[in-house]
């Protein structure tokens, strides 16, 4: 997320739709055979487990795999580029990433 803000001026992609979803899926699979980071994070917090966006808009979508997100403390979102399912990784992993503007 900051190497998004610092270097590009933008924000780690959010999606709002299947639609939007598979547009990014497509336009990563030009790029890139690994699923890049989008813009989600789910941590604990309260005693809940919350998904979110970091460019704060609103969580009206989701594509999550099976069993995901996982819930193991706080993790990153990837976009598969195979399937266009999200999956949580641990955020310290080096990926290509989707940032918007």
């Amino acid at each position: 997320q900051r190497y998004c803000q610092d270097v590009y001026r933008g924000q780690l992609a959010s999606v709002h739709s299947a639609a939007r979803n598979q547009e990014l899926q497509k336009l990563a699979r030009t790029y890139t055979i690994i699923s890049p980071w989008i813009g989600a994070v789910t941590r604990r917090r309260v005693g809940q487990w919350e998904s979110y966006w970091e460019d704060s808009s609103p969580w009206n979508y989701a594509n999550w795999a099976p069993i995901h997100p996982l819930h193991i403390g706080t993790t990153c979102t990837t976009l598969s580029v195979r399937d266009g399912l999200w999956r949580s990784h641990f955020c310290f992993q080096l990926r290509p990433f989707i940032c918007q503007y």
